[in-house]
């Protein structure tokens, strides 16, 4: 059955960006470096690419996917479905078939995301979505890779939540860049 799983890299004090949508660090890049060289993936980090590449769709916040251009209109092939009560921009609306806004809520973009998605997981991008997900009981997992860096300022993942939210610990992998925690959502 397919879950949703949000999945974020996020620094020990709770951004997952600064104030200008960077990762963090001189480069821009600190939140993310934990996953190497590119071409040379650590065993963690290639476990972490196969869950990604498994997954049969992306529900995608507004923010995050214009932020990225849509993922130049696919997400490593998978189709990408943004909430939003605003129509598309034109490279999303003409330019990007596998790109599907989605005007009726969250628990509509993440049906379509399920559907579209098989069996396969739904991986979910963004903060602000993450926590309507969570907001509406359609998100089922959350993986935080907690990076040893405290940013001190930028865009919280848990920012603001309707009330408390209890988490199971499914899985912990430790390594010297990153700890690695997969939770499933308690209902």
């Amino acid at each position: 059955m397919s879950k949703s799983v949000l999945d974020m890299s996020m620094s020990l004090d709770g951004y997952v960006s600064d104030l200008d949508d960077f990762l963090g660090g001189e480069d821009g890049e600190r939140l993310h470096k934990w996953a190497g060289e590119p071409g040379k993936p650590s065993e963690p980090v290639r476990e972490f690419q196969d869950e990604w590449t498994a997954a049969g769709a992306v529900l995608a916040g507004r923010r995050t996917a214009e932020l990225m251009d849509h993922w130049g209109g696919d997400h490593n092939g998978l189709p990408i479905f943004v909430p939003s009560h605003r129509p598309p921009g034109p490279a999303a609306r003409w330019g990007y078939p596998m790109v599907t806004y989605v005007n009726d809520g969250i628990e509509s973009a993440m049906a379509q995301a399920k559907a579209a998605a098989g069996e396969r997981d739904v991986q979910v991008r963004g903060a602000y979505t993450a926590q309507r997900a969570l907001e509406a009981g359609v998100l089922d997992e959350v993986q935080i890779h907690l990076i040893p860096v405290l940013l001190g300022r930028g865009h919280r993942l848990f920012d603001v939540l309707p009330s408390e939210i209890e988490l199971e610990v499914v899985r912990v992998i430790d390594t010297p860049e990153a700890t690695h925690i997969r939770y499933r959502v308690r209902r």
